[in-house]
């Protein structure tokens, strides 16, 4: 009996590994998926371009944007690696950047740099591993997919991949990592979405563009399907090699090759958009970010590659996005340095990114332990919803498809699109008033501190609304709203008779309005 070609393949990743360089560095192409075709046949939306910038190693938030408000409760808890006040670039809304980080200021003066506050997701794991795989399959804490986020919008749209790619609509790889492995984010439910491209001229001789005659047996078709598979790479190997003999780099801020990893990678990005290549996802890395000298290398790198993409025109093609696995907690260790934690910040720029800081300063404690965590202020799945919906178009229906859940877009984009939201059922919070104009927000739960129940009271204009009680460690307790209520003051009551005594967060957050507060459960 033969074997299924996607039980094959499975049995045979990765389907082709050839040496293939630019500028030093090797690159695996990714081939088409229907998140990326909505940008080759979508008119305005065809040659639109998304760069993430992995930051391996955890991201040190109070470090990186410092909360200017908060700073006796910094030197209490990390005097040892606190940047002196007088040395923090100074931002807006009591926030400030760290002194390494002037070209993240020179970016958020020219209004290319959105800022994400609090970036995180319930129940966090601190795990290297754990923590990279959470983000790129876009799951919950609890649960382990093998599949991710980008691979499954691949497999729903193109089951048959790779079959008849490239074409004439896509002659190009649609993403492109440089980097040595191929991205879980990019596997599908059974098989690889990914085709890694490192030479064009070896591995099989395809000098006419065919494919070699093979027998017919089952073994035979799934060699036939190998080769075809190699004509592919052949094929994007040499696009690739064509975009970057036409492309240029203009900037004079790159340092020279080799001084700044993250810079030549970008630099290549760079290069290949301008040549012409229809890539429209780049994913680069940086090693070892909970390091002050990487955080150098980032924003040093993001300036000189955003003015490169001013020079060369394509400014206005091009968003980027960073992301690292977790954040870094309060407190400092004895190793001067912190422990892994759970939110951090995260940045989006370009020049079609809305230049601006989302979400709040933390409210630190004044004497935080050691287990003290910043609180999550927004689920990075958010951060991808934004970007599928308003960069690239993606329709609601397809955005849970690819994300599991619905999750509230924030406004990172320029020019968003509108929405219709579903009702989704929730807890039914009685109304206090109703249909009058009132801005959406808290109002402070009351008794507090309670047991074993307090009352929680939060205005909506309409719009979907979603609150949520997590405890000191970033775990989600429970969902008290989730849907759409009319506009008005309404109340809903959290009973923690089954919880332990202590302090709990409720979040509240409806559009691009979040709002986070304290109660305390007394027993």
């Amino acid at each position: 009996m033969g074997i299924k070609r996607r039980d094959f393949l499975k049995r045979t990743v990765p389907v082709s590994v050839l040496p293939f360089f630019i500028g030093g560095f090797t690159f695996r192409a990714y081939g088409r998926s229907a998140l990326l075709d909505s940008l080759v046949r979508a008119g305005v939306e065809t040659d639109r371009v998304l760069v993430l910038v992995q930051l391996n190693g955890g991201n040190d938030g109070l470090n990186t944007v410092i909360p200017l408000d908060q700073y006796t409760a910094i030197m209490n808890a990390r005097d040892n690696i606190a940047i002196p006040e007088n040395q923090v670039i100074p931002l807006v809304n009591n926030a400030g950047l760290h002194p390494a980080m002037g070209d993240m200021k020179i970016l958020f003066n020219e209004k290319k740099l959105c800022i994400v506050r609090g970036v995180g997701y319930p129940n966090p794991n601190l795990s290297h591993f754990r923590g990279t795989d959470i983000w790129l399959t876009a799951s919950d804490a609890n649960q382990t997919l093998t599949s991710g986020w980008l691979g499954r919008y691949l497999d729903q749209e193109f089951p048959d991949y790779p079959d008849g790619y490239p074409n004439t609509v896509a002659p190009d790889p649609l993403a492109l990592q440089i980097g040595s492995v191929v991205s879980l984010g990019l596997q599908g439910p059974t098989v690889s979405m990914g085709m890694a491209i490192t030479s064009p001229t070896s591995f099989y001789q395809l000098i006419t563009g065919g494919v070699d005659e093979a027998p017919n047996t089952p073994a035979g078709h799934e060699l036939t399907f190998i080769r075809q598979v190699a004509l592919q790479t052949q094929q994007y190997a040499t696009s690739i090699k064509a975009a970057a003999g036409n492309g240029n780099n203009l900037s004079p801020l790159y340092p020279a090759a080799g001084q700044n990893a993250l810079a030549d990678q970008l630099k290549i990005v760079a290069q290949l958009i301008s040549g012409g290549l229809k890539t429209r996802i780049y994913v680069v890395n940086i090693g070892g970010f909970d390091t002050h000298s990487d955080q150098v290398d980032e924003t040093f790198a993001i300036h000189a590659f955003q003015d490169d993409l001013r020079l060369l025109g394509v400014e206005h093609r091009v968003i980027g996005m960073t992301f690292s696995e977790f954040g870094r907690r309060i407190k400092s260790n004895a190793s001067f340095g912190t422990d892994h934690g759970t939110s951090a910040p995260l940045f989006v720029f370009g020049k079609n990114v809305r230049p601006q800081i989302i979400g709040t300063n933390p409210v630190l404690p004044l004497n935080a332990t050691q287990s003290d965590n910043l609180e999550m202020q927004f689920d990075f799945r958010s951060v991808y919803a934004s970007i599928l919906r308003d960069w690239f178009g993606v329709s609601q229906a397809a955005l849970e498809a690819v994300l599991l859940k619905n999750f509230a877009s924030l406004p990172i984009i320029m020019k968003q699109r509108g929405i219709k939201y579903p009702i989704i059922s929730g807890n039914e919070p009685s109304t206090i008033v109703e249909n009058v104009p009132t801005e959406p927000g808290l109002h402070p739960n009351y008794p507090n501190p309670f047991n074993p129940s307090t009352k929680i009271r939060f205005s909506t204009d309409g719009k979907p609304v979603q609150i949520k009680v997590y405890d000191t460690l970033g775990r989600e307790i429970t969902t008290l709203v989730n849907g759409v209520y009319p506009s008005g003051i309404h109340e809903v009551v959290f009973d923690a008779a089954d919880l332990p005594a202590g302090v709990y967060y409720y979040r509240f957050q409806s559009g691009d309005i979040q709002q986070i507060r304290s109660m305390t459960l007394v027993k």
